[in-house]
């Protein structure tokens, strides 16, 4: 009796980990998302390095002769050249920069308006909540590359279109989530208190509720981030994205160009068909296209505790 009674208050004074603290030590101990948090930072410094000129530059300098395959003699050749002779590793890189860039200016501007939107409407109710559901109902309704494509070509393409484009168009799930946190949290005990104690809506909302159900933007961020990158992609691919920059989508077109001359024009690159440029974009984004998935379903695994 006396050991159990020691091992019972040796319990009780030890200290509750908190949600956060405990999230961190789920994740450190989940191998996989440690590694592709590593990617994703990796890509992450190889595009700031990229775009301060200190890697990969100048990347439209030609290094070699035009559809030279991958080579080991120099480091800019490991992945061949592009049809002007252009390092393809180099544009590799700064499709990263491009990538990583798009992904998160979206995120940035997607992810206020769906928290404001979402929490306001979820706090609220009434007249505003059946206002901000028939917004984000309506958006919803439109295709999302439609409506994509055809805010890009309204705001005239280029990299900030689509960044303005893909964060206007991209916030409607986490408004509909951090809704559905704030009708449940909002009539909870420690809201009621700090109402009581005369807290206004503001301080209700944003130091009150908004700490509870922050874990919820951090998981949407990452899968917002994941999508902005692919749509990034698809909308440069299509001509409407990034214009005079290596962006993966238009390397993807060019290799596109490169494989049809090689298949109904064998003849004019000899026996061997241009797919290096095909490959190096493709697998850029599929790793980090990947990391952040897997990343994504860590954290939710980490910082819900309903999963606990």
């Amino acid at each position: 009796m006396g050991a159990e009674a020691g091992s019972i208050a040796n319990e009780e004074v030890r200290p509750a980990r908190s949600l956060w603290s405990d999230a961190f030590r789920r994740l450190r101990r989940d191998r996989l998302a440690v590694l592709c948090l590593l990617v994703v930072l990796a890509y992450a410094a190889a595009a700031l390095l990229a775009q301060f000129g200190w890697i990969a530059s100048p990347w439209e300098q030609e290094v070699g002769k035009a559809f030279a395959p991958p080579s080991f003699d120099r480091l800019e050749l490991i992945m061949g050249t592009d049809f002007l002779g252009r390092s393809v590793l180099y544009k590799v890189v700064h499709g990263a920069r491009v990538a990583m860039s798009v992904g998160l200016l979206a995120s940035l501007i997607s992810v206020p308006i769906g928290v404001l939107l979402g929490a306001t409407a979820g706090y609220f109710g009434g007249w505003w909540d059946d206002a901000v559901v028939w917004f984000y109902t309506t958006v919803a309704s439109i295709p999302g590359i439609m409506l994509l494509i055809a805010i890009t070509l309204m705001l005239g393409k280029g990299m900030t279109a689509m960044c303005i484009a893909l964060g206007a168009t991209s916030w409607v799930h986490l408004a509909r989530v951090m809704r559905g946190e704030f009708m449940k949290h909002k009539s909870r005990e420690y809201v009621v208190a700090a109402e009581s104690l005369g807290a206004g809506h503001s301080a209700r909302i944003f130091r009150h509720i908004f700490p509870n159900v922050s874990h919820f933007v951090i998981i949407n961020f990452s899968i917002q981030f994941m999508g902005a990158i692919k749509a990034e992609v698809i909308l440069s691919f299509l001509g409407i994205g990034a214009q005079g920059l290596p962006s993966w989508g238009v390397m993807i077109s060019d290799a596109k160009d490169e494989l049809s001359r090689w298949v109904f024009w064998p003849w004019l690159n000899g026996t061997t068909p241009v797919w290096w440029q095909l490959a190096g974009a493709t697998s850029a984004m599929f790793f980090v296209v990947l990391a952040l998935n897997i990343l994504g379903d860590a954290l939710r695994d980490a910082l819900d505790p309903r999963i606990k």
